[in-house]
């Protein structure tokens, strides 16, 4: 999976068209991401000891990862990622538009 936690994406098809977010959770065998403010659900939750209020919580749901790009950081523009393999043996992406390296923030 070319998307990893903390990349800032942009959605680029379903309800979120154009929206753009920071990866919160990533999940590689289902091929899907939690982006930050984007695909809100309604959970109905119960009353208990950590939540003793209960009623309707909003928050984030799953989309596929293939509705997203990633966001350079350097050209600002959502682009593909690719990978090299520098002097040292490092594995590390690349942008295909401007070829600079992503560093995700960790």
């Amino acid at each position: 999976m070319k998307v990893v936690k903390n990349d800032t994406v942009l959605v680029i098809s379903g309800n979120y068209k154009g929206k753009r977010g920071k990866v919160l959770k990533v999940f590689p065998k289902q091929g899907r991401i939690v982006v930050e403010g984007v695909n809100f659900i309604k959970r109905h939750t119960k009353p208990t000891q950590k939540n003793q209020q209960g009623g309707i919580v909003e928050k984030e749901a799953p989309i596929n990862v293939s509705n997203v790009m990633v966001i350079c950081s350097k050209c600002d523009k959502p682009s593909r990622i690719g990978h090299k393999i520098l002097e040292d043996g490092k594995h590390v992406r690349v942008c295909r538009s401007c070829g600079e390296m992503l560093i995700s923030a960790t």
